[in-house]
């Protein structure tokens, strides 16, 4: 069974900073292109970032470009969204993707996501 597991999430102020986990049992991640997407309520989910080693391709969202960053433990078999300077319209439901072959492929797993909320 296949299982991505997101952690990190929480309440912080706007200007923080969280760190996003996402466990892999089932699957190895470096295989697939690695990608968070995230839904405010009320709203559509949108692509936040993905980083694919296949071919080095990386797609960031405008809004947290020099903000997020994502970077992975292979030995762990996690990946991590660091979330730099928070603003409040980063609040949303965080899901990590994981993707083939690379990113805006073909979405093959899916977590079950954890709340961010950035308070003003």
């Amino acid at each position: 069974e296949v299982r991505l597991m997101e952690s990190g999430g929480g309440l912080v102020q706007a200007g923080g900073s969280l760190r996003l986990s996402c466990a892999a049992s089932g699957i190895t991640l470096e295989d697939y292109a690695i990608g968070w997407f995230r839904q405010a309520p009320g709203k559509e989910r949108e692509g936040v970032l993905c980083i694919s080693s296949n071919d080095g391709s990386t797609y960031y969202m405008d809004s947290v470009k020099g903000r997020f960053s994502i970077s992975a433990d292979n030995a762990r078999n996690t990946v991590y969204l660091q979330m730099n300077s928070l603003k409040p319209e980063d609040t949303a439901e965080y899901f990590c993707v994981a993707v083939s072959p690379v990113c805006g492929g073909v979405t093959d797993y899916w977590g079950l996501g954890t709340q961010v909320t950035v308070s003003s």
